[in-house]
């Protein structure tokens, strides 16, 4: 695992100023895109299409001191399509205009150095979880389209769950028969996979059911039967379970003999009155690898 993700990103590092082939990282992983954009945020704390971003606007930062580049040469180089494109970005990025570079130079420029993935397996003493069979269910509730959060509490998630009427909560409860039955927080629909990508997810608070509804105006996702990988913790909150998310990726993942499938990534907290301890689950759906 280690070395084929390292692999992978060596094939970006060689093709950063042309077009990169999601198909030739699938080839070089032997997993599927959407897995290994999964195993990049989880390890990298950043999505790949910012890593790639990043490191061309770093390159092209370095580029720029040389005396016979132009901005225009650069913003074609790195897949911009026109120049306000990337100066904008550059911008951004750099806190200074590209044309500025040459006269930075003696000041601060900035970098973004090549990622090399150096994973350590320690075993899992304190990764409680199980392999369950599960057939298809729904997930009914209130959804929305969050900003995509790695530490702390999504204050954008606070706010969908403070916005959930006294009515759709009895809603949600009359029609949660499936376990845990109690509410869940669901993440789907993740903007990894498109070139543009801005960091979002769909979230959705709910509970989980086989009735057929209707469901009296409540958001339903459909979710196929799959295997999940149920991890449990106890302890500080959102620390603990964020943790766990961790650790999922950067050691079970590649120790275990399962990889993950495109389906909802669900958790659940069961009690919130003692934040210092707190009883966690993170289902995640899996297959077995090939």
């Amino acid at each position: 695992m280690q070395s084929s993700m390292n692999e992978a990103l060596q094939y970006i590092e060689e093709n950063l100023d042309t077009e990169i082939d999601e198909k030739e990282i699938e080839k070089i992983t032997g997993t599927s895109i959407y897995h290994f954009r999964r195993m990049f945020s989880f390890l990298a704390g950043m999505t790949l299409t910012a890593y790639i971003r990043n490191r061309r606007l770093s390159n092209a930062m370095f580029d720029l001191l040389r005396e016979d580049v132009n901005v225009t040469d650069m913003a074609f180089k790195y897949g911009y399509h026109s120049v306000d494109g990337f100066s904008r970005a550059f911008r951004e990025w750099a806190r200074c205009k590209p044309s500025e570079v040459k006269h930075q130079q003696k000041h601060k420029l900035k970098a973004f150095p090549k990622l090399t993935f150096q994973l350590t397996i320690q075993g899992g003493a304190d990764m409680n979880y199980r392999i369950v069979e599960k057939e298809a269910f729904k997930i009914i509730g209130v959804s929305k389209k969050v900003p995509m959060q790695f530490e702390g509490v999504n204050p954008e998630i606070e706010k969908l769950a403070q916005s959930i009427t006294e009515s759709q909560k009895g809603k949600m409860h009359e029609h949660a028969n499936l376990e845990p039955r109690q509410v869940i927080n669901a993440s789907y629909h993740f903007d990894e996979g498109r070139m543009k990508e801005e960091g979002y997810l769909e979230h959705m608070i709910g509970v989980l059911t086989d009735e057929e509804g209707p469901f009296g105006g409540l958001d339903v996702l459909e979710v196929p039967a799959h295997t999940w990988a149920i991890f449990s913790s106890q302890g500080p909150f959102p620390q603990t379970m964020q943790e766990i998310w961790a650790k999922i990726a950067a050691e079970w993942l590649p120790s275990s003999s399962y990889e993950l499938v495109e389906a909802p990534e669900i958790s659940f907290v069961e009690d919130y009155s003692n934040l210092d301890n707190v009883y966690s689950e993170i289902w995640m759906a899996v297959k077995r690898k090939d």
